[in-house]
C-alpha cells in the first residue's frame, strides 16, 4: 500500500512514513493510491468478529509491510482495552429505523479517541529506535485535543502543542486539555477562531524554515491514520445491522469532514452505505458545498456545538480529489484559489460524484434542541453534536436503517443539554475531580508568529 498526495507533487509514501508526516510536503493530503476492495463474503465473515478483530481485518491492507498482522492485533487490543464499554462502540436503538452509534465511551469521552489511543501507539512504534523527538502541532474544536493529549502524554521522544480558540470549547473540553500536567504536553488558548487555529497548524508545515528545525506530524484528522482507525466502525456497526444484505445510512454531525470522510472511504472498500448524510449546524459549508456546489467560507458563528464551528473543513479536499478524477495538478490549483479567496465552486465532476454518496442538512438550534428532547423522550441524553446528526437522520429521504454517530459524552455540554431537556447529564466517575485539578496553558495571539515562536522555545529540534 502507497499513499499519494491529493496535491500531486509530494512523494509516495508508505504507512510508517505517512503516519509521522501528517501533511504532505506540497501542501496537501495523503490518500491511499487505491482503495482495498471487500466482498460480501468479506464482510459477511465479520459478523462474529470482535470490534478489535474487525479494525485488524479493515486496517490491514492500509498497513502494509510496516506492521504484521500479529502487530496490528496488539496495537488494537491495547488501545481498544481503554474503552468503557466491552462492545468499544455499541448500537443503540431509538426507533423503528434510528440507532445511536456511540463512539464516547475512550478515556475522554468523544469518538477521537477510537482514532487517537491507537495513533498515539503507532507513534510509539514507529519512533522505537528513533534518536529524532517528533513534535506534534495540532488545531481542536474541542475534543480532538483531549484525545491527542490523553494517547501521547508521558510518551519518550514525543512533544504535544495543541492549539485551541479561547472561550470557543466547552469548560470540560478545556480542562480535559489543561489538567494535563505532564511535560511533554502544552496547551495554547489563541485569541481567535478554530479556523484561524487549523491554517496556522497547515503554515506550520509549509513554511520549510520552521518545519526544518524539527520532525513535525499532526493528530488532526490531516493524519490518514485518524481517518484509517474510524473506518472501523462503519463496518462493524453496519454489520450488526444487516450487511452486506442490507444497505444502511449514516447521519454525520461534521465540521471538518474527517468523520464522514471515513465513511466514504468505507463505502468505497465496499461497504453497502445507502447514504452519508452530513449534517451541519448553522456554519454550513458543507451543507452548501454538498447541495449547490458553492464551498465559500462565511464567519463562524458560536454555538452549542463547538466542534462544528468550522468553515474550512480540512478534509474535504480528500474527497474533492477523489471524486474528481484524482488529478492532483487540479485540484492544487482549485486549493490555492480557495486559499486565497475563501471561495471556489465545485467542477460538475466533484459536486456528481459527491451525489452518488452523500446527503447534507443544515441544522438549527431549535431543531437541536428538539432532536435532544426526542432523544430523551427515547431514554437518551445525547450532546448537542449528535443531537445535529439525529436531526437530519429523522428528516433524510432514504430508506432503511439509519445511524447517527453519537460523537460525544452529554455530560461533556452539560449547560447545553440541560438547557434542551431540563436535565443535567454528569461526567463519569473517573472524571469527578476534573473541576479540582490544576490548569495549565498559555494564551496567545492568533499570529504565526507568536505561535511558532512559543513552540520553537520549547521543542525538541532535529539532531
Amino acid at each position: 500500500m502507497r499513499y499519494q498526495s491529493t496535491r500531486g507533487q509530494a512523494p509516495l509514501l508508505g504507512f510508517r512514513d505517512v503516519t509521522l508526516a501528517g501533511l504532505a510536503s506540497d501542501g496537501g493530503l495523503y490518500v491511499p493510491e487505491a482503495w482495498p476492495q471487500f466482498s460480501a463474503d468479506d464482510i459477511a465473515a465479520m459478523a462474529d468478529l470482535s470490534y478489535v478483530e474487525t479494525a485488524v481485518r479493515v486496517m490491514l491492507p492500509f498497513v502494509g509491510e510496516d506492521l504484521s498482522e500479529a502487530e496490528l492485533r496488539e496495537l488494537c487490543a491495547q488501545a481498544y482495552g481503554r474503552f468503557a464499554h466491552a462492545a468499544v462502540t455499541p448500537l443503540t436503538q431509538l426507533d423503528h429505523r434510528n440507532w445511536l452509534l456511540e463512539l464516547f465511551h475512550g478515556p475522554t469521552l468523544a469518538f477521537k479517541d477510537v482514532a487517537l489511543q491507537l495513533l498515539g501507539l503507532l507513534f510509539e512504534k514507529f519512533l522505537t529506535g528513533s534518536t529524532t523527538p517528533l513534535t506534534i502541532v495540532g488545531a481542536t474544536s474541542g475534543d480532538t485535543g483531549s484525545a491527542a493529549i490523553d494517547a501521547v502524554a508521558g510518551r519518550h521522544g514525543v512533544d504535544i502543542f495543541m492549539l485551541h480558540p479561547k472561550g470557543r470549547v466547552s469548560e470540560v473540553q478545556r480542562r480535559q486539555m489543561t489538567t494535563v500536567l505532564a511535560p511533554n504536553v502544552h496547551n495554547i488558548a489563541i485569541e481567535g477562531s478554530f479556523d484561524d487555529a487549523q491554517a496556522m497548524v497547515k503554515a506550520m508545515f509549509n513554511d520549510a524554515a520552521f518545519s526544518g528545525r524539527f520532525q513535525l506530524s499532526a493528530v488532526n484528522s490531516i493524519n490518514w491514520a485518524r481517518l484509517m482507525a474510524q473506518i472501523v466502525y462503519y463496518f462493524y456497526a453496519a454489520v450488526r445491522l444487516g450487511a452486506p444484505g442490507r444497505k444502511v445510512s449514516f447521519a454525520v454531525p461534521t465540521g471538518n469532514f474527517g468523520d464522514v470522510f471515513a465513511g466514504y472511504a468505507a463505502a468505497r472498500m465496499g461497504l453497502p452505505v445507502e447514504r452519508l448524510i452530513v449534517a451541519t449546524n448553522v456554519n454550513d459549508i458543507l451543507h452548501r458545498a454538498l447541495s449547490t456546489g458553492d464551498y465559500s467560507a462565511g464567519t463562524v458563528t458560536p454555538t452549542a456545538a463547538p466542534s462544528m464551528d468550522i468553515q474550512v473543513s480540512s478534509n474535504f479536499e480528500r474527497l474533492l480529489f477523489d471524486v474528481g478524477g484524482r488529478d492532483g495538478a487540479a485540484l492544487a490549483e482549485q486549493m490555492r484559489g480557495f486559499e486565497t479567496s475563501k471561495a471556489m465552486r465545485l467542477t460538475n465532476a466533484q459536486l456528481t460524484g459527491a451525489a452518488r454518496y452523500f446527503a447534507s442538512d443544515r441544522v438549527d438550534a431549535a431543531d437541536m434542541s428538539q432532536a435532544m428532547r426526542w432523544a430523551a423522550d427515547s431514554g437518551e441524553v445525547i450532546d448537542p453534536h449528535t443531537a445535529i446528526g439525529l436531526a437530519a437522520a429523522r428528516r433524510a429521504d432514504v430508506t432503511g436503517q439509519v445511524v447517527t454517530l453519537a460523537t460525544a459524552h452529554a455530560a461533556k455540554f452539560g449547560t447545553a443539554v440541560e438547557r434542551a431537556t431540563g436535565s443535567r447529564p454528569i461526567l463519569p466517575p473517573r472524571l469527578d475531580d476534573l473541576f479540582d485539578r490544576e490548569e495549565r496553558y498559555a494564551t496567545l495571539p492568533a499570529t504565526f508568529e507568536a505561535v511558532t515562536g512559543y513552540i520553537a522555545g520549547r521543542a525538541q529540534p532535529k539532531g
